[in-house]
């Protein structure tokens, strides 16, 4: 349920509903917003009397939640978040733009990336540091050595820093190197991996299953929420369906849809989304045209050369050009790019 408090309503009044909440077992969330603030009461409340939260001092209104989703629905939130991480901003307005090779290969290479990430326009530095890779001989990645040269990166220019984490265990030590913690589309519903990523206090983007339902990927941003981390941003990187054209099917029509049912802000991955980097430019800026919060894009030196996923990377020209097109499209917009 959502307690709805009145414009009046104490700072007293407030904390004496939500310690009531947790009094009858339930989880108590205040939400403070521009207008209002509201109390979401998270739980079985099946057994409580909600019309009894009315007579509440500072009460203005009691409201069910009826998303199976809790903290990430439009009915506990009806505004939408912006993340905010160093320079990078994402959602309310804002376009985050993050870019970077698929993996960290070297200092060079991280580096000279970051630098065309930050000259192009862009806040935050994408790069994989442990890489989930169908074949077990295939290349990775570098690990804590990866994430060292991450830092590295940000240290030179500033941008955030988001990479993949994809277990448990390594956490703490990714969210000691890194500003935004990616989960990936294989772990989308590892929920241990979610809820210890939802305990780290860093900003968490999370990547949609290739074969995942729009309430089921809400629902497992719905396990970060719930340990009380509210920086989730949701990332379409595509479905996987019966064409082979592209690597997999990027369906932009999620935007729009995600941004009536969650106030979480919505980043699309034109890179995996389509699997070819000649489409990708493109794509980017199909997305921001349908309102996406932001986008990750692959870029690399020399993509020929990149020792993972080389054939759906921009070189640093191609990125640039792509951030000039995106750009233009969100200014027409009226959004805040960067």
């Amino acid at each position: 349920m959502i307690v709805v408090m009145e414009k009046s309503s104490s700072d007293q009044q407030i904390e004496h509903i939500a310690n009531r909440i947790m009094e009858l077992g339930l989880k108590s969330h205040i939400i403070r917003g521009t207008e209002r603030t509201v109390i979401a009461a998270v739980g079985d409340d099946r057994k409580i009397k909600i019309e009894s939260f009315e007579s509440y001092p500072g009460v203005a209104e009691v409201l069910p939640i009826l998303a199976p989703y809790k903290m990430a629905s439009r009915e506990v939130r009806p505004d939408p978040s912006q993340i905010t991480v160093l320079n990078f901003r994402a959602g309310n307005g804002a376009v985050g733009m993050m870019g970077g090779p698929c993996s960290v290969e070297s200092e060079e290479q991280i580096v000279s990336c970051a630098r065309a990430v930050r000259d192009a326009g862009g806040t935050a530095l994408r790069g994989g540091a442990y890489k989930p890779r169908t074949s077990p001989y295939a290349f990775q990645g570098m690990k804590e050595e990866g994430l060292k040269l991450l830092a590295l990166a940000r240290q030179e220019t500033g941008l955030a820093v988001v990479t993949e984490v994809m277990s448990p265990e390594d956490v703490e030590l990714v969210a000691k190197y890194a500003d935004i913690l990616q989960i990936g589309a294989r772990n989308m519903q590892n929920y241990r991996l979610l809820e210890s990523v939802g305990r780290s206090g860093r900003a968490v983007l999370l990547k949609r299953g290739p074969s995942a339902t729009i309430e089921e990927w809400l629902l497992a941003a719905e396990y970060i929420l719930n340990e009380g981390n509210p920086n989730v941003m949701l990332c379409e990187r595509g479905i996987r369906t019966f064409e082979s054209h592209t690597r997999f099917t990027l369906p932009l029509a999620t935007v729009p849809y995600l941004h009536r049912k969650t106030h979480l802000p919505v980043i699309v991955d034109p890179s995996h989304g389509t699997g070819h980097s000649y489409l990708v430019t493109d794509m980017a800026a199909a997305s921001i045209a349908a309102g996406a919060d932001g986008l990750i894009v692959e870029m690399h030196p020399n993509p020929e050369k990149a020792l993972s996923d080389g054939y759906q990377s921009l070189d640093f020209s191609q990125f640039a050009t792509m951030m000039k097109k995106c750009k233009v499209i969100a200014d027409a917009l009226g959004k805040q790019f960067g």
